[in-house]
């Protein structure tokens, strides 16, 4: 067995010397990552307006004439501290999680790292795409929506106008990428749950409508209560179950092929 794997039996020190060494590795590349982040915070929070300025151009207003506001005199300073900390995790996700991984590779056997490392780059890219999906359209989208409940002195009704505080607007963002980005880990999840048997294809194709339903529900929990927004999210989500089905199933097809040729060569 101590031949399948490159780990050596170590003290209980050592393996805290090693964590130490990594967390140290970890919070250094944050915290590089925050520095350059926090100086660049308000650039990056125009970045993150920009979706709210489409949705205003969708709605024929000026774009001059709006804008977001701030309530409390620390509100868009700890505003940019929040977009500085959102960016530096993003940024540093990679050194992060590859230090994560040089932890626990020696612990693995070769064939466990090698399953191990794809799943590794497929989940920071799932998870953009994800995000990708909240900015360019999911947020213009609920942002028209709710610029379109305004009434306007033009109607001879009291004007009520939607001015909406910084702070309250990023941490939309945020919620809804964070919601966004762990709904597209359903295929990663999903096959790691199936390559050690706690899942199979045919659990999953049973559990389907319920799976739909759900989606269904997060959407509606998630966007603003109009169909389009609602299906928008719950499309992607019943596609990556689909999505999942089939890797599950690819799963259990290269195990079986696997077992067969272990039982062909022990006979």
């Amino acid at each position: 067995m101590s031949g399948d794997t490159e780990d050596k039996p170590q003290p209980l020190i050592e393996h805290l010397m090693e964590l130490r060494t990594r967390l140290i590795w970890s919070l250094g590349a944050f915290f590089i990552a925050f520095i350059a982040c926090f100086a660049v915070a308000k650039h990056l929070f125009n970045l993150l307006v920009l979706p709210y300025k489409w949705a205003i151009g969708w709605a024929g207003l000026d774009v001059s004439k709006s804008g977001l506001i701030y309530t409390a005199p620390q509100e868009l300073l700890f505003t940019e501290i929040k977009v500085a900390m959102f960016s530096a995790l993003v940024i540093s996700f990679p050194v992060i999680a590859s230090q994560l991984y040089k932890f626990i590779a020696p612990g693995l056997y070769k064939n466990e790292r090698a399953a191990f490392l794809p799943f590794l780059i497929a989940s920071p890219i799932l998870f953009l795409i994800g995000a990708a999906l909240v900015y360019f359209m999911f947020i213009p989208m609920m942002m028209w929506f709710f610029i379109g409940m305004q009434r306007l002195p033009e109607t001879g009704e009291v004007a009520i106008s939607l001015v909406p505080r910084v702070s309250e607007y990023l941490s939309l963002i945020m919620t809804l990428v964070m919601s966004f980005g762990l709904v597209f880990q359903l295929p990663v999840v999903t096959t790691l749950l199936a390559r050690v048997g706690l899942l199979t294809s045919d659990w999953l194709r049973e559990k389907r409508k319920f799976a739909i339903v759900m989606a269904f529900v997060v959407a509606a929990v998630l966007t603003p209560p109009d169909p389009m927004s609602q299906i928008g999210l719950a499309l992607p989500a019943i596609i990556l179950y689909e999505i999942s089905i089939y890797m599950a199933r690819l799963v259990e097809r290269k195990r079986a092929a696997e077992s067969k040729s272990t039982e062909l060569e022990e006979t």
